[in-house]
This record gives C-alpha cells, structure tokens and sequence, in this order.
C-alpha cells in the first residue's frame, strides 16, 4: 500500500447543501498531509435531434456547465483552503459517474477516493450501475463510502479480516485491511479493532448424527483454529486481546454484529470484484454490507487487482430524439 498523498472526493451535487464526504476527506488530508480535489463529473445527458431545435440548447449547457460546476466547487474549496489545506476542483464532461470517478483517480493519481453512499437500498445495483456500488467493485485504489454525517473524532476503526481465507479472498489482502486501517487510526487518533468470523461446525458435520461431547470438541477446536490463524496474522500489530473479535458465524452478521458493539466510525474491509454467474451465486460481503452498516466504509483491494475500467473519457453523453427518417 502506497502513503495516501492525495485524495479525490466525488462531489455528487456541487449546489448541495451540506458536504459529509468533503468534510470527512479534509479531516484525512490534514492529518496525512495530503492534499485534496473536489471533482464532479458532469453525466447529465445532452439530447439532439435531426431538426436542430434542441442543439443550441445542448451546445449552450456543454460550454456553460463545466464552469459553473467549477464554481460551485471553489466556494466549498475556500473555507478547506482557509485552513492551510491544499485543494484543487475540476468538473469534466464524462459518463457513467463511475467510470468519470475512476479516470479522474487514474489521471490525478489519486491514493482515495471518497464519496458519499447511495441514499437508497441498493436494489439490483448491478443492473442498475449505482455509482458507489460500482466504485467499490472497480476501482484499484482504496475507497471510503460516506454514510454517517457525525465528524470523526477518536474514532473506533473495525477492520474485517479472514486469516484462514475461508472465502476464497487473495492472501494479501488482509495485510493491506490492516496497514490502510492502521494509518487511518493513526492519523485520526482513533482505535483500531480486528473481527474476524469463522465456521464453528465444517457444513458436513450438520448433517450427521452427533453427540453433545463430540460437538463441543469440534466447536473448541474450531474456535482454537480461528485464534492460533488470527494471531499469526497479528504478529507484530499491536492490537492487544480486548480489541480482537472472534465469531463463530457468517462474516457478515459478524461485521455487522461487531461494528454496532463497538460503535465503529469506520469499517475496513476487502473487496473482490467478481464476474458472471459466479458473482451472483458467492457475492461479496462488502456489497451486502453496504445498507446493513450505518457507519462508513473503507474498501481495500488486493495488491495485485487491474482496472477495468477504459482510460480514455466519454465526453458528454450525448441522446439522439426524433431520428431523421430513412429515405
């Protein structure tokens, strides 16, 4: 994992009236010294049709937008600016929100991405192409979903963590959860918890008939599995016994479990981006997480993950009406 020295912040809607995200993201580049760039991606679509009636129009808001877009940016830039922070804004022409996200990251050679979480359930997100669902699963650099509007301060940061990689995550990935978790309770002066689930009783043994007796030695040697792998991936992080959180259960109501306990300001946790038939069938628990957690989340991808994302921009997204008719 790279130091974060600069952070893109996805500014939704620049005439919003208050800025969680931009809040959050300037707590972060003051106490990492990094600096930040307010970005909207303009994907408002343009429309066009063979008469020409509304093509002044859509030229008009092609020229004009991007400069008040940009704006609307330095008026929330200059109170961050104020405060000794370095902070640049820039509005560009490209679509879907998502990918215009990704290009700028790439462009700017952004180290975060932060946004704010879709305010509604994700309801077939990847029909529907949720920009912050998107962005969890695309983008190569770490990204933190705004949820809460409470300020951070002292935060408790809860990073999820698999050592005996029960569900099929790359080896890595855990020590990349816990050194962006480490740097983040560091520089915010938080605390930093680890919770990790594990399988009690393996899924054939459920199915047999089985003593009491027997059961509990399954269950303790179960458990003496999951700590002697949590330790060992521990080694040298000094993360004492009270803040490591093991539970025999699904990750997810793990997570969730944990993270109300502890009235967690963040979670970190990995994300790996699948493809086809198979995504659907394992999913990702970050995805399912995503309307079950109240507080934000920070998403971490392997070290070895490719964008898919293209590099060259779209442009403005433009929408054909009335087509001439063919002759």
């Amino acid at each position: 994992m790279r130091p974060i020295r600069h952070i893109l912040v996805a500014v939704k809607n620049p005439d919003a009236s208050s800025f969680p995200a931009v809040g959050k993201a300037a707590q972060l580049a003051q106490a990492l010294g990094a600096t930040l760039e307010l970005f909207h991606g303009i994907a408002t679509p343009l429309y066009f049709d063979a008469y020409g009636s509304l093509n002044e129009i859509s030229g008009r808001l092609r020229r004009q937008t991007p400069g008040k877009r940009v704006t609307q940016l330095e008026r929330i830039a200059a109170p961050l600016r104020r405060r000794g922070l370095v902070v640049t804004t820039a509005a560009t022409w490209d679509y879907p929100a998502h990918e215009a996200i990704l290009r700028r990251a790439r462009r700017t050679r952004a180290d975060l991405i932060v946004a704010e979480c879709h305010p509604t359930p994700h309801v077939l997100p990847g029909i529907l192409r949720i920009p912050d669902w998107e962005l969890l699963r695309l983008s190569p650099v770490p990204v933190l979903l705004v949820k809460s509007r409470t300020p951070y301060k002292a935060p408790t940061l809860l990073a999820a963590i698999d050592p005996q990689h029960t569900f099929a995550k790359p080896l890595s990935l855990d020590r990349e959860i816990l050194r962006l978790g480490g740097a983040f309770s560091r520089a915010l002066k938080g605390s930093l918890h680890t919770v990790h689930a594990y399988v009690a009783v393996p899924s054939l043994a459920l199915g047999m008939p089985i003593d009491p007796a027997t059961l509990d030695l399954v269950s303790n040697a179960s458990r003496e599995k999951a700590e002697s792998a949590l330790r060992s991936e521990l080694r040298g992080i000094r993360i004492n016994g009270a803040r490591r959180h093991i539970l025999p259960m699904h990750p997810i109501d793990a997570i969730e479990k944990t993270a109300r306990e502890l009235d967690s300001a963040i979670v970190v946790m990995g994300a790996v981006s699948r493809s086809g038939l198979r995504r659907f069938v394992i999913g990702n628990t970050a995805e399912a997480l995503l309307d079950r957690l109240s507080c934000d989340l920070l998403i971490v991808k392997p070290a070895e993950f490719r964008k898919r994302v293209q590099t060259r921009s779209r442009g403005p997204h433009w929408i054909p009406l009335n087509p001439a008719p063919h002759l």
